[in-house]
């Protein structure tokens, strides 16, 4: 069975079972530096599982793309180890429980229609004090005790918050894959022949900050099972890397590298770890996530370098990886179309740092020779463990790559050091994770407040209301005071709730004497709009009658500013190319703030010409037509869906003429000529791969653009020129500037000649060698070599050292001519000693050197030293 008929047959099953079919989300990474774990099939459901987000199915069924990068090292050399892999998950939000989970597990599992795998060849674990779990497999399905293992470790826990048993899943692979009289060889052991599928858990427990564990009000499912273990055992082949989902990729390297899979073991796990590094990468990339050099970005750095450097062990040195990226489209396109859809994109991101590794290996392989000279200058025959994770950690440099150079040099690696600093790091990220990895703990006034509010704050900005909550210090109470702060939800508000990066309403929510400032809205999880607000006046009761009122200004520039946001996003589009997308946003009164991918700098040309298209739709007067479609139909309109968003069955579609298309539910203009005019204020880089636009609009542009004229005002005054000519007179003062620079330069090099001439004659000889160490007025450093030069032609054979002191500042400059640098004088070591003396540092070839230092009054003595120093060589 095709690895895509098993994913469809688990979607179709679940479908059947009154399941949504969630799409798999984009990859998401933990607040975790390392990055050790990005999306495993839950994490995108955490919302509904820690009760901030109520779902519209308490039943949900996702087959989701997973990174886990903890055991990298594993990867290709053991049957099931990757760092890229699918998950299929089945979930219960406070509905069904162990019964219909369990029961379902061993229909489709066993059913003719679905999996049909011998129910004879399945065992399951539990944990001991599970009894209902046990009794559920033993007594409804018929599973025989001997094949019902309970294993302590079965419990889910991960820290605070919801936790509970497990039951794990294992497909017996027979005689070929283990023998039963070792004592490893059963469900649970470490042994190839039982096969963990699936993996069930009940979350009816929640682990509280005091360690003690109480029962959830509202018990949940979450289960797994590993799509390529599924393959494995369907298909009948040896190994995860034999299925249909790697073969193709694993062919079409052999085939570039000239070998033949399966004739090689060192070729081998090369091709495997090739293979599963390219599903990362290319998925990554598509989802936006760009190798850089710190957070999500370095791990897939990490990942593409390693596969590189296994393309060496095929022999394969020039870029190769980008053009198996079609390949992984070929095999998983099916279900995740966005890795076809963006694959030139894919191809020119790692096209581009494949080239820059091969840049970076070179680079690597010269600090590793200075790395080599240090050792060697310090007695050492060993390159230190942290030198080696340097190399490793900043560069990329692969361990065993720094081995192999430090053995032709007839040198060793600390590899307990090495592996001590990455322990550390591994230590760190770990902490990380605990700050980061637990879920919330279930509970807060709102969580189960269903009372409904309807927002009105489309059309209306004033409004009737009624108080149906008010919550203070995190409890409901009848009425609240002057002067407090608290959160009010109303039967229905103009007040628009922060999300989809456009920020809350302001306003002001009246009764009589009872004035009300709304400072922030945001969303409960059931929907409603909570407003938090503070009581400038009067007493606020729970059921008081109110008037609610946004700061019209405010909401004005708001929508202006979002509409603007959507015009920009098709602008970028169309100059930039169809790879862009949003990757963040700000909408603000003042300003807007977008972030989308884009792998490379935009020119002032390109942003000069996403504004004009901007400002060019807004000059149309084109009508903004808001309306309600079913999602099917609305992406059939070719509407823009921001990836990694949930929409309901019915979504907002927000459309600017033909011009943009998009799903959206924030505030916009009802014609693109009220936003008046458009202004690009800044872009730049935030990260590798995602760029980053400032703008404003409206009064708030014009008033940008004011104060930049004001500047420009300001600056024909200051140069006595009107505003026309302001260009043309600085060009007129730098071409000046230039030229009393180079005139600096001239009567520079005449006195440095003078004063070369007069330096002849301290030249003295020491041990047969002419010496010439003296102080010089030439204040900077290319004065300096430019009398050293001189004083090399004028002497013909020397060690030459000369310094000058300014401001407490001191420059040296040390040469060596040719003839005595055969004899083992070196300018770079002479330096050094000098610069000592006075407190500095520096160093060079053994030709030409130069230093700094930071006490003047020593340079004297500094000097006077280089006699000794060459007598002493």
């Amino acid at each position: 069975m095709k690895a895509s008929e098993i994913r469809a047959k688990w979607l179709k099953f679940f479908e059947s079972k009154g399941h949504t079919i969630e799409p798999s989300a984009p990859l998401v990474p933990h607040n975790d530096p390392s990055l050790l774990w990005i999306n495993a099939g839950m994490a995108p459901l955490k919302p509904y599982f820690d009760g901030r987000v109520v779902p519209e199915n308490p039943r949900i069924a996702n087959s989701q793309k997973c990174i886990r990068t903890n055991d990298i090292e594993n990867v290709g050399k053991t049957r099931r180890h990757h760092t890229f892999f699918e998950m299929l998950g089945n979930f219960s939000i406070g509905e069904y429980f162990k019964e219909e989970a369990i029961t379902w597990a061993w229909e489709f599992l066993t059913s003719p229609e679905w999996i049909g795998f011998d129910p004879n060849r399945l065992s399951v674990t539990v944990y001991p004090e599970d009894t209902e779990a046990f009794e559920m497999w033993n007594k409804k399905i018929g599973l025989p005790e001997e094949r019902i293992y309970k294993l302590e470790e079965n419990f889910w826990d991960i820290g605070e918050g919801p936790c509970g048993p497990c039951t794990e899943i294992f497909y017996d692979r027979g005689d070929k894959y283990g023998d039963l009289s070792d004592p490893e060889c059963w469900p649970g052991g470490e042994n190839e022949r039982f096969l963990e599928v699936w993996n069930l858990v009940f979350s009816q427990f929640n682990h509280n900050k005091d360690g003690s564990y109480t029962p959830l009000p509202n018990k949940n499912i979450d289960t797994g099972a590993g799509l390529e273990r599924f393959a494995s055992i369907l298909q009948d082949v040896d190994s995860n890397f034999d299925t249909d989902l790697f073969q193709p990729i694993i062919q079409k390297t052999a085939q570039l590298a000239g070998v033949t899979y399966k004739q090689n073991e060192e070729h081998d796990v090369a091709l495997k770890v090739i293979a599963d590094h390219i599903r990362t990468v290319a998925f990554s990339v598509g989802d936006g996530v760009l190798p850089s050099n710190e957070g999500r970005g370095y791990v897939i750095r990490r990942l593409l370098r390693r596969a590189v450097r296994y393309g060496k062990v095929l022999g394969m040195d020039k870029p190769f990886l980008y053009t198996l990226t079609p390949i992984v489209g070929d095999v998983m396109g099916i279900y995740y179309p966005e890795v076809v859809e963006k694959r030139e994109f894919i191809e020119k991101v790692i096209r581009i740092e494949e080239e820059r590794f091969h840049e970076t290996l070179s680079d690597g392989l010269a600090i590793l020779a200075e790395m080599v000279d240090k050792a060697r200058n310090e007695g050492s025959r060993v390159i230190s463990g942290p030198d080696a994770f340097k190399l490793y950690d900043t560069y990329g440099f692969p361990f065993d790559l720094t081995e192999d150079f430090a053995a032709e040099k007839g040198m060793t690696v600390d590899r307990a050091g090495f592996d001590q600093a990455m322990q550390e790091q591994r230590d760190r990220a770990r902490e990380a994770r605990k700050e980061t990895d637990s879920m919330k703990v279930q509970g807060g006034p709102l969580a189960d407040f269903t009372v409904k509010s309807e927002f009105v704050g489309y059309t209306d900005l004033v409004t009737a209301a009624k108080v149906i909550a008010v919550v203070h210090e995190n409890q409901f109470v009848d009425l609240v005071g002057t002067g407090e702060t608290c959160q009010v939800i109303l039967d229905q508000t103009p007040f628009y709730a922060e999300s989809g990066g456009q920020v809350s309403d302001h306003g002001y929510i009246t009764a009589g004497d009872t004035v009300l400032k709304v400072e922030d809205v945001g969303k409960a999880p059931h929907g409603q709009h909570v407003h938090t607000v503070i009581v400038e006046a009067g007493v606020l009761r729970k059921g008081d009658t109110v008037q609610a009122t946004v700061t019209q200004d405010m909401r004005e520039d708001i929508i202006k500013n979002h509409t603007a946001t959507h015009l920009l996003h098709k602008a970028l589009k169309e100059v930039l190319g169809e790879h862009v997308n949003q990757a963040g946003s700000l909408v603000a009164p003042e300003r807007l703030r977008f972030d989308f991918s884009h792998f490379g700098s935009i020119s002032a040309e390109e942003l000069q010409e996403i504004e004009q298209r901007v400002n060019a739709q807004i000059w149309k007067s084109i009508e903004v037509e808001i309306s309600l479609k079913p999602i099917a139909e609305a992406k059939t309109m070719g509407a823009m869906a921001l990836f990694g968003e949930k929409y309901g069955d019915i979504v907002r579609v927000v459309q600017v003429g033909g011009y943009s298309l998009e799903l959206c539910g924030g505030c916009h203009v009802r014609n693109t000529s009220q936003i008046g005019l458009f202004k690009i204020v800044s872009e730049s880089g935030i990260g590798s791969g995602v760029r980053r636009i400032e703008a404003t609009t409206g009064r708030n542009g014009y008033q940008y653009l004011d104060g930049q004229l004001q500047l420009l005002r300001d600056a024909a005054s200051l140069l006595k020129s009107n505003i026309g000519d302001v260009p043309k007179r600085i060009d007129g003062l730098f071409a000046q500037l230039k030229e009393v620079s180079r005139e600096n330069e001239s009567l520079k090099a005449k006195l440095g000649g003078i004063e070369a001439g007069s330096l002849t004659d301290q030249a003295k000889t020491v041990d047969g060698v002419t010496v010439l160490a003296a102080q010089v007025s030439a204040g900077d450093m290319e004065s300096l070599r430019n009398i050293v030069d001189q004083m090399k032609t004028k002497l013909g054979s020397a060690v030459i050292v000369l310094g000058s002191a300014a401001e407490d500042k001191v420059n040296l400059v040390a040469a060596v001519t040719p003839d005595l640098v055969s004899k083992g004088y070196h300018a770079g070591k002479l330096i050094k000693e000098v610069a000592a003396r006075c407190g500095g540092s520096g160093g060079g070839r053994p030709d030409m050197a130069q230093a700094g230092g930071k006490d003047a009054s020593k340079l004297q003595e500094a000097l006077q030293s280089v006699e000794q120093l060459v007598a002493a060589k």
